[in-house]
């Protein structure tokens, strides 16, 4: 019988094609079964959390294995795929054995993305794909009422990118969070699950409202409206981190 391991891990996405195994293109998933399955000695697919898009970053993203190879020191495991990974900015951090109904995705209650905007008048060549530079002065109440709107259930259609599978656009956001420190914007959202681009969609709306290229009214019609067409352009890839899967 298979013996089940959950992993968790970060990386940097920005020359990445997502997390998602693709055909032509290098992704986080297929790096990552390569390595597994060196030291593993056999083919075994790792099962991710969720996606990540191109670009984007992961400080915690969460996945699954199964193999019938006990992994005893888990150190050395650890060690052993993260030399694997060396040409990689991606790393291992922690594993751990579960039973058989564990399932990365499926078994999440809780998904946290943080979105990071750098938002003074010179860019910062520390930061470079790593946030979303914004050289107009962001107005902070008015973003914080924006927030306040999406919290709870709704349908987020505005939200939603055209290609998106979801079979309904109704998603629940738990929490929400917007703090600055010095030149750094921090907006955090948790929910259960979120639709293909809504983080990155709703943080463009968001800044829309906050160079004041909207009103809050404007903001609230449109995400009312349920049509993407209505929709600012999404924050860019850089800024977006995957922070924390609960389970």
């Amino acid at each position: 019988m298979n013996i089940k391991y959950h992993i968790k891990i970060e990386y940097d996405g920005t020359n990445f094609a997502g997390w998602q195994y693709q055909k032509n293109a290098l992704s986080i998933q297929e790096i990552l079964q390569k390595a597994i399955s060196k030291y593993l000695r056999h083919k075994t697919a790792v099962i991710g959390s969720g996606r990540t898009d191109a670009g984007v970053h992961a400080i915690e993203q969460s996945a699954h294995f199964e193999t019938k190879i006990k992994i005893v020191d888990f150190d050395k495991f650890i060690f052993a795929i993260n030399f694997n990974l060396k040409k990689y900015p991606i790393v291992l951090t922690k594993v751990e054995k579960k039973n058989y109904l564990f399932h990365a995705r499926y078994s999440a209650k809780k998904r946290t993305y943080k979105y990071l905007i750098f938002n003074r008048k010179s860019s910062s060549p520390l930061n470079q794909n790593r946030v979303w530079f914004i050289r107009k002065k962001l107005n902070l109440a008015i973003m914080i009422k924006c927030l306040k709107c999406l919290k709870g259930k709704h349908d987020f259609s505005t939200f939603r990118a055209s290609s998106c599978q979801a079979k309904t656009p109704v998603r629940t956001i738990s929490s929400v969070f917007l703090k600055k420190s010095k030149d750094i914007i921090e907006i955090k959202f948790t929910s259960r699950s979120f639709l293909q681009n809504q983080v990155r969609s709703m943080v463009g709306a968001i800044k829309y409202v906050g160079e004041k290229k909207w009103t809050l009214n404007k903001f609230i019609k449109n995400f009312n409206s349920r049509k993407r067409s209505n929709c600012a352009p999404p924050a860019p890839a850089c800024g977006l981190y995957l922070e924390k899967i609960q389970y």
